[in-house]
């Protein structure tokens, strides 16, 4: 079992993880230090979060499924469990 990514008309694909929900936020370019000498912005930059993709052993359901997890829902799975932070996501149906 396959869980693509989620669609964006506007955008095309979006990269989101599968677990957190976490997607992509737009930071400054320039720090403080630049701001406060001389104004030279270098624009907005869009900052994605660390995508994998992962094929994920399920134990208590005895299959395998393939996702894309940023490392934070991985650590997350460690923590709690795979089939309980998968079921908790929505991703499998228990």
């Amino acid at each position: 079992m396959h869980f693509p990514l989620v669609y964006d008309s506007m955008s095309g694909m979006k990269k989101v993880c599968a677990i957190t929900k976490k997607g992509s936020i737009v930071g400054g370019g320039y720090s403080n230090r630049t701001r406060a000498t001389k104004f030279n912005p270098t624009g907005m930059v869009r900052k994605y979060p660390n995508l994998q993709k992962k094929r994920i052993f399920i134990p208590e359901l005895n299959k395998s499924i393939n996702i894309e997890v940023s490392t934070q829902g991985m650590r997350t799975m460690k923590k709690n469990g795979v089939y309980a932070t998968l079921f908790k996501a929505g991703l499998i149906k228990g």
